[in-house]
């Protein structure tokens, strides 16, 4: 079922995800920490190592549960990409809403074909057992 356009948003879903966990730990442990030598926010990571795998494999429950759970590191960079104004920080905020957003279109693009079989197959089912409608 898979498509050569599937092919990309996969990786991209994938590499997103990976740039972020990377983007993450540079920033509390090097680039900007809270405290200097970095901080116990480095954690912040570790909720995204998990669905690393399964987005590896393309498991599809994986990218729908990851696409919304991303979205709380989207508000995470643009509330310090808003309030760390002019600083090394805000940049990198900035640079984790951006990330978020490529893994969200990519994962949701690569979900697309999958979602519209289901709603068909939905359909071809209530059909056979409400054959009225």
């Amino acid at each position: 079922m898979e498509n050569s356009m599937q092919r990309y948003f996969h990786w991209g879903a994938l590499a997103s995800l990976a740039a972020l966990i990377v983007l993450c730990v540079l920033w509390e442990m090097v680039l900007a920490p809270l405290h200097a030598g970095g901080s116990w926010v480095v954690l912040k990571a570790v909720p995204l190592l998990i669905p690393l795998y399964g987005v590896y494999k393309r498991d599809i429950y994986t990218l729908q549960w990851t696409s919304m759970m991303i979205l709380l590191y989207f508000t995470e960079g643009v509330v310090r990409g808003y309030s760390d104004k002019g600083t090394l920080s805000a940049w990198l905020g900035w640079s984790e809403a951006l990330i978020v957003v490529v893994y969200f279109v990519c994962a949701v693009m690569y979900l697309r074909p999958y979602k519209k079989a289901a709603r068909k197959l939905a359909r071809e089912l209530l059909a056979k057992v409400n054959p009225a409608k």
